[in-house]
């Protein structure tokens, strides 16, 4: 544990909680998770942040605020994404313990005693492991399967399976990630890369208490492309090899021509074969740009060197900012 005696106000617990239009998951959430961590009997906060929500989880929070003296509330300036919002809660929680979990009670806030238990044993980061994938279809886990593969064999980082934000982190974990400068966040790289001493426990994902999921396939292809291209560069160096292939390729079908040519003369060339090889050569090409185009655009996020989001106002208890 990371004590700092020269902060008295610093509670034990920080729990940050993103929320993009979770208006109908606020009540539930509230009432089965300040009962989970009163019977700590540790100070807590609660800080969630509230990601641009076009619906009413703003004023459920504040309204909820009021009777909560431990709830802190975040209004970005717009929807940043879930990466951005866990990244302003990281920024402005100031427990000694931080854990961050989702508002759908898909991450039981009982199991939060568990990972603190660990935590006090001298454990610096405590894995949430879930013991099976409730509620998904055969596709999205043979996907998640093949994505954990994918990560692990192209990176340099491992991510710990079936784990997903759902953790606790010390102090000191958590201000090693505020001063990453990085402006691509694919957390779970990050909570990886950064090591630290780290042990697991094994939780019951539960369904989801109400409303709809924000990721569909396309956003989670997405997801999943931006955390390979967050870790590693093999996929540009990949095109590299493939290049080299078939250029090898090529030279040989240009002497295999030549040869041809010399013996049986010159013959009627096929409209279909180069109809094929400028279309494969020219996808390949287009495929390639894309790939080096979507590194390039990382690069010029992070030169413009703007900030991952945008606090349009802090609610503290209490009415003060």
């Amino acid at each position: 544990m990371n004590a700092q005696g020269d902060a008295p106000s610093r509670p034990i617990l920080s729990v940050i909680i993103p929320c993009y239009n979770e208006g109908e998951n606020v009540p539930i959430l509230f009432g089965r998770l300040i009962p989970a961590l009163e019977r700590l009997e540790v100070s807590f906060e609660v800080v969630c942040v509230n990601d641009g929500s076009a619906d009413d989880t703003l004023d459920r929070l504040l309204a909820l605020q009021k009777t909560e003296s431990r709830l802190r509330v975040i209004d970005l300036s717009r929807n940043f994404g879930k990466e951005k919002a866990l990244s302003a809660g990281l920024a402005h929680c100031r427990g000694e313990a931080v854990v961050p979990m989702d508002a759908d009670l898909q991450h039981p806030p009982e199991a939060i005693a568990e990972m603190l238990a660990k935590w006090r044993e001298g454990w610096e980061v405590v894995f949430a492991r879930r013991d099976a994938r409730a509620g998904q279809s055969l596709s999205e886990r043979v996907f998640a399967k093949g994505f954990y593969w994918a990560f692990d064999h192209l990176s340099d980082v491992r991510l710990p399976r079936e784990v997903g934000d759902f953790r606790l982190m010390d102090r000191k974990v958590v201000e090693t990630i505020n001063h990453m400068p990085e402006r691509s966040r694919f957390m779970k790289g990050i909570f990886a890369w950064v090591g630290y001493r780290h042990t697991e426990i094994v939780y019951h994902q539960g369904e989801r208490a109400a409303g709809t999921s924000k990721f569909n396939s396309i956003k989670l292809l997405r997801f999943a492309f931006d955390g390979l291209t967050s870790f590693s560069n093999f996929p540009l160096k990949v095109w590299g090899a493939i290049g080299a292939v078939i250029s090898t390729l090529a030279f040989l079908y240009i002497v295999v021509r030549i040869i041809r040519t010399l013996i049986w003369g010159i013959d009627v060339p096929g409209y279909e074969s180069i109809l094929v090889s400028v279309l494969f050569l020219g996808g390949m090409q287009l495929l390639t740009l894309g790939i080096i185009g979507d590194y390039l655009g990382r690069v010029f996020d992070e030169v413009k060197g703007r900030p991952l989001f945008i606090v349009r106002k802090l609610f503290e208890p209490g009415g003060s900012e």
